[in-house]
């Protein structure tokens, strides 16, 4: 499973160091009768720019059997109950979508496909991935047995797991970390890239679309699923399902319980990180802040470059961009949404979950979201994952037909 969202733990000692330095100072133009000529076929439109299919390559096959093998591992984190079904063919897809200023870029993803019988259908997965800071790590640089995309596609259905702008085709273009236009842009535009190479390949789908991801994948996931509505976008008539775990969705939310936890494992520091506190900071003070909170979120080998602005937000106490920005929780879906968290999550504190659900519920959404909690002992946020992926398949077989 991919990196946890931030190594929090390791930025106790940041706080420290804050703490020194606060001491020192579209529709129709009319009506059309469909009925007048039943005739003419629907011609699906194929995408130019953004969502736009450039290549396809064949990555291999994956067999059942190797699958199997990667799943009994030691370090496997996917349930031993999981029985996969099905060999898998891995693709490498490009397409466009737009980066952090809405330019043009090329990004890529990782399409997982079960080989069933000619002309057999499945349904459509759109995995997002967890939190990574090395570029090999993208799911398609990454087609190996246990990649959790293609473990999922050989339970049959055809999984898409995009890069994300950051790696892949994209590397070296910053990754908007928390952002949730461009994050959501590169998803969106990676299911149009999909279903048009799946058309041109003849690959039957069933008409099923469902949505998943776990830490920073469920924060992607979620931004996803509020671009789809919120520009009633054609996907949305497929969409059925969205399952989300852990994610940073009430980014305010999830910094705030984060400094919560360092006031209370060290309250020397605590007494002076106050709220409105880091906005009285000097330009000099922030930028050296800024410095070492960036040192701390990336491990020493890390490859690829992170986008900061949220974290520039929260220095300076700038709520209002942080929520029109970062945030992802005040909006009401019209389809299932389905949390899952730990209570004793270090990295994502479940009041991000808890205020997301009771934020969409206020707004009338009732009974099409809700929360479950992690049952792991400790209920934390890698010790949730397993528990996660079963939760994740349990909800999706609910709905998901011709596996």
């Amino acid at each position: 499973m991919r990196q946890a969202f931030l190594h929090w733990p390791r930025l106790a000692t940041t706080w420290a160091l804050v703490a020194a330095l606060a001491a020192c100072g579209g529709g129709n133009d009319g009506d059309t009768d469909a009925s007048t000529s039943p005739e003419v076929p629907v011609v699906p439109v194929t995408p130019v720019g953004t969502g736009e299919f450039k290549t396809a390559t064949a990555l291999g096959t994956i067999t059942r059997a190797d699958i199997v093998q990667a799943l009994q591992a030691k370090e496997s984190r996917v349930p031993a109950a999981l029985v996969p079904r099905y060999d898998v063919m891995a693709y490498r897809l490009e397409y466009m979508t737009t980066d952090i200023n809405g330019q043009l870029i090329r990004a890529s993803g990782l399409v997982g496909v079960p080989a069933k019988a000619p002309g057999a259908s499945s349904p459509i997965l759109g995995y997002q991935h967890g939190s990574i800071f090395r570029d090999i790590e993208a799911p398609s640089n990454n087609a190996v047995p246990s990649e959790i995309a293609l473990v999922m596609a050989s339970l049959g259905y055809i999984v898409l797991a995009p890069d994300y702008v950051g790696y892949g085709a994209s590397k070296g273009a910053p990754h908007p970390y928390l952002l949730s236009a461009p994050t959501a842009a590169a998803v969106v535009d990676f299911l149009a890239a999909a279903q048009t190479w799946r058309r041109q390949q003849g690959m039957v789908d069933n008409g099923q679309l469902f949505l998943a991801g776990y830490s920073e994948g469920g924060y992607v996931t979620l931004a996803t699923h509020r671009a789809l509505q919120q520009s009633n976008s054609p996907h949305l008539q497929n969409l059925r399902q969205v399952v989300v775990g852990a994610g940073p969705y009430n980014v305010q939310a999830t910094m705030d319980g984060l400094i919560d936890l360092v006031r209370k494992e060290n309250r020397l520091i605590g007494a002076l990180i106050n709220p409105g506190f880091l906005r009285y900071l000097g330009g000099s003070a922030q930028r050296e802040v800024r410095r070492l909170l960036i040192k701390n979120l990336l491990p020493d080998d890390a490859d690829v470059v992170i986008d900061t602005t949220f974290i520039d937000n929260f220095l300076s106490d700038d709520v209002q961009n942080l929520d029109r920005l970062s945030n992802i929780h005040n909006w009401k879906p019209h389809l299932p949404v389905r949390f899952y968290h730990g209570k004793d999550d270090r990295t994502v504190p479940y009041a991000s979950s808890v205020s997301t659900v009771q934020t969409m519920q206020a707004q009338g959404a009732g009974d099409l979201v809700s929360l479950a909690d992690c049952p792991a002992s400790p209920a934390g946020h890698l010790q949730c994952v397993p528990p996660f992926l079963s939760f994740m398949l349990d909800q999706l077989t609910t709905q998901a037909q011709d596996l």
